[in-house]
């Protein structure tokens, strides 16, 4: 089966050379081949390769395996289009091919390298193509500013290329040594271990550090009646890949406990996790239970960093690198509100979606005594929150703290019953 998809979506050439499974290189060959090529050559000695050229311009050379013409269709120009529409274009394109290489089990392995546009380039086909857990790695320059826009909602791995990708050196030649023994490494591990599967259901949970007692007692339970969970930490990118997750069909149920990415969506913290947060399981029909862990919290980094808005405002500096603003009463009825309408204009059936809302607390923090305690606020939150929410249940729990363990074992059984019950698949 996998020969003969092969044989559809390759050139005779490429399917006579390339029928095992083999790792991709890809980058622009116009402005990189010297690197690529030398990465080619780390690799060859072990694995079979397959070259892939992204460039803006074809270029023509015995070690490109999957030449310009097959990504490219050939009434398409190039030459024209300013930077960021070419990388644009050819990710599109690109996506299209690398996604045709994986499905037909031509590559086990996929590693570019590039500048800001060839990083934007390959991220953005990995990020489409591969599915989390499939080895990929990008050699670049961006390594080590913010590499949210790169890594989004995927587990792709940066390595710094310390040097520009450009030329031949010492320094350089280190790196893609390091480059091609990463890449070999993971990939004789996923072809040796197999993709993991499991014959359980699995429960995704959000988690926040001030709501880990709740997601451990929750967790606990759902372990013992035979689930497996997936704890999911809130920190924006935990929650992109936690729709991700849904989106793939790989949660059967859902503990959304910690919604503090809605609270830094909507007052500039720095842990958001986008506008699509809360909206997969509501759409796919996916059963969840929705709460407010940590919505008392917007997350900024150290003290120093604060807005100047939040400065006179009451603060706690979790640690040296993370500083928390307390969330207002008007701050909390716009996070109830936001939260009430995204699951009202997702959801996708009755019965699957739930929110259970605590009102002694909602983290550790703000539970009585605490910092952060402000019951009035999250009061605000709870009714506007069920203003919201039209005909999806709603269960308030005024003398209940978030972190309570019987509470949250509470709501465990209840998602393993909206799941049918059955812990295996």
């Amino acid at each position: 089966m996998v020969f003969a998809a092969l044989r559809d979506i390759l050139s005779d050439e490429e399917f006579s050379i390339h029928r095992e499974p083999s790792i991709i290189i890809f980058g622009t060959c116009d402005t990189k081949l010297a690197p690529l090529l030398q990465l080619r050559s780390l690799l060859s000695a072990n694995h079979r390769v397959l070259l892939a050229d992204v460039g803006r311009t074809p270029t023509i050379h015995a070690s490109i395996d999957v030449p310009h013409s097959s990504i490219i269709p050939a009434d398409t120009d190039l030459t024209s289009l300013s930077r960021n529409d070419l990388v644009a274009t050819m990710s599109s394109h690109f996506t299209t091919r690398l996604t045709q290489l994986y499905t037909a089990g031509a590559i086990n392995a996929a590693i570019s390298l590039g500048g800001s546009s060839g990083t934007a380039l390959a991220a953005a086909a990995m990020r489409a193509a591969l599915p989390i857990g499939f080895p990929k790695l990008i050699v670049t320059t961006m390594a080590s500013g913010d590499v949210s826009p790169y890594v989004g909602d995927s587990d792709i791995t940066l390595m710094p290329s310390i040097v520009d990708i450009a030329g031949e050196n010492h320094i350089l030649t280190q790196i893609l040594n390091n480059a091609a023994g990463c890449i070999g490494g993971m990939t004789a591990a996923t072809v040796a271990q197999g993709v993991p599967r499991t014959e359980k259901k699995v429960v995704a949970i959000s988690m926040f550090g001030v709501t880990t007692p709740s997601v451990s007692a929750a967790q606990q339970l759902l372990e013992e009646e035979g689930y497996e969970v997936l704890i999911l930490h809130a920190t924006g990118s935990g929650g992109r890949v936690l729709e991700r997750l849904i989106r793939e069909g790989r949660v059967h149920g859902v503990l959304d406990i910690t919604t503090t990415e809605i609270t830094d969506l909507l007052c500039g913290g720095v842990l958001s996790a986008g506008p699509d947060r809360l909206t997969a399981a509501a759409r796919e029909g996916v059963p969840q239970i929705v709460s407010v862990g940590a919505t008392d919290c917007i997350n900024f980094g150290p003290r120093a960093t604060l807005p100047e808005r939040y400065r006179d405002r009451t603060v706690l500096e979790h640690n040296p690198t993370v500083t928390l603003v307390r969330s207002s009463v008007e701050e909390c009825k716009r996070i109830g509100k936001h939260i009430g309408d995204t699951l009202r204009m997702c959801v996708a059936g009755k019965g699957e979606t739930e929110v259970w809302c605590p009102g002694r607390g909602v983290s550790t923090i703000s539970e009585e005594g605490g910092p952060f305690c402000d019951f009035e606020a999250d009061k605000a939150l709870a009714e506007e929150l069920q203003k919201s929410l039209g005909s999806i249940p709603f269960r308030n729990f005024p003398e209940v703290a978030l972190n309570d363990g019987k509470w949250a074992r509470e709501m465990a059984m209840r998602l393993i019953d909206m799941m049918g019950g059955n812990p295996s698949i």
